[in-house]
This record gives structure tokens, C-alpha cells and sequence, in this order.
């Protein structure tokens, strides 16, 4: 009787370790624009942001300091579609070590540039991979780059709002180093269209040499949980920018 007990008690316990061991302060998925619209030097800049920024000792403080101490973070990259091949599975981060294996496999990727921009597609890519992985964060984040407003594929509010629904917040970095067709502004458009949820944010990027701290900042303040200056934040609620603006430039772009 008593070794089937110890059976019974060992095999409750497994669950219970296998749950332990997906908690994380913050699931975080990076979907980072590399639409032709940028040059290759603006990309070679922007990839070597993230990759000083996630062995940076800001960034793995913040890691440090949360409740569990860990993060569990992908990456990806998306233009008109996401390159599937772009993709960083997902991996926890813990200590040092772990962020510079992260940092080194996006580091060993060539730079591929795609046509258009699907910032809906992003999202959609975002959520779906945070929905199916084996992770239990206390937040959920999708921090999406970009320099344009969405011109393919499903509007992007929907797809905000499926996102928000989920549980999902969504920040932006709105890379705003040329004109982007946006009367309001890039950074604007990013918080009337693209982001949400509890504490969500915009950043914008106006000079190339402006990124490695701007991304730093962004993946500090995301582990963190921490809100931004009222400056950078913009919570999407009633729209005062044309959602649909991109579609329609596109649109002229082929009437001409």
C-alpha cells in the first residue's frame, strides 16, 4: 500500500514540475521589420541593436530582477509576410550565457530583405506563437518594429484587437528615420492603430544612431514591466489617425 502511495505521489508531482518549469515573468516575441523601405546600412544597424542590447547588463539585469528571474523570448522578421525563415524559436533567458546563445543565432543570420509591409501579419504570426508555446508568462508582449503603416495583407486594427483579446500587450519602435506618408506621424499611427494592453508603448527612433539605445531601452522597459515617460506612451483607444492609410497610399501608388 505504501509504495503504490509513493507511485501515485510521484506521478502528481511530474505535472506540477513540467508546469513549474514553463513560468516566466514575460513571454516576449521580437518582430522586427526589414521592408526594403530601409537601406541596408539602417539594417545592419537595427540587427546589431538587438544583438548588443540582449547581452547588454541593463537587459539581463532586468531579467535578473524579476519574480522568476526568467524571460522566455523569439524573434522573427516580417515585411509584406514573415519569413519563416527568419525565425528564433523560443528559448528561456536566465543568465548571461543564455542571451549571448540567443544574441549568436541571430547574429549568424544574413540580412534578407522582403517588398511591402503587413504589420496585421506580424501581430497575427506574434500572437499565434506565443499562444502555442509551452510557456506560462505573467505578461505576454509582442514588440513590433517598424518604418511604414500596414499597405498588405488583413488591416491591422482587427488584428490589434484579436491580440488585445488574447491577454497580449503590443509595443512599438516606430523607426521614423525618412518621411513614412503618415500626415500625423509614424510614431502617432503606432499608438492609434498598432498598440495596446495594459502599459503599452511607442518609441520612436529619428536617428540611425539613435537605435541601440532606443532598442535597449524598449527590451528593458518590456522584462521590466515598467512604464514608459508619458512622452513615449500612447494607449490605443479612439483612433485619430487613418488606420487604413497605408492600404489607400499603395492603392494611388498603382492608380498612377
Amino acid at each position: 500500500m505504501l509504495a503504490t502511495l509513493a507511485m501515485l505521489m510521484n506521478l502528481t508531482a511530474v505535472p506540477a514540475a513540467a508546469t513549474a518549469a514553463g513560468e516566466v515573468d514575460v513571454e516576449l516575441v521580437l518582430a522586427v521589420d526589414t521592408s526594403r523601405s530601409m537601406d541596408y546600412e539602417e539594417m545592419r544597424v537595427q540587427r546589431e541593436g538587438y544583438i548588443g542590447a540582449l547581452q547588454h547588463q541593463d537587459f539581463i539585469n532586468a531579467v535578473r530582477n524579476g519574480l522568476t528571474g526568467r524571460i522566455a523570448i523569439t524573434y522573427f522578421e516580417w515585411a509584406g509576410e514573415v519569413d519563416g525563415s527568419s525565425v528564433i524559436d523560443w528559448q528561456v533567458i536566465e543568465t548571461a550565457d543564455d542571451a549571448k546563445a540567443f544574441a549568436d543565432k541571430l547574429a549568424a543570420r544574413s540580412i534578407v530583405t522582403q517588398r511591402r509591409t503587413s504589420i496585421s501579419a506580424a501581430i497575427g504570426f506574434g500572437a499565434r506563437t506565443i499562444s502555442e508555446n509551452s510557456y506560462d508568462g505573467m505578461r505576454r508582449v509582442i514588440d513590433v518594429s517598424g518604418d511604414g503603416p500596414n499597405n498588405i495583407g488583413d488591416p491591422v486594427e482587427p488584428a490589434r484587437d484579436k491580440a488585445l483579446e488574447a491577454g497580449i500587450i503590443i509595443n512599438g519602435l516606430a523607426l521614423m528615420l525618412r518621411p513614412s506618408g503618415t500626415s500625423s506621424g509614424l510614431d502617432n499611427y503606432y499608438g492609434d492603430c498598432v498598440i495596446g494592453g495594459l502599459g503599452s508603448f511607442v518609441l520612436p527612433v529619428h536617428n540611425i544612431e539613435d537605435f541601440a539605445v532606443a532598442i535597449r531601452r524598449k527590451l528593458v522597459l518590456e522584462v521590466s514591466g515598467l512604464t514608459p515617460d508619458v512622452k513615449v506612451q500612447r494607449i490605443a483607444a479612439s483612433p485619430k489617425a487613418d488606420c487604413l492609410m497605408g492600404e489607400m497610399q499603395w492603392q494611388q501608388f498603382l492608380d498612377r
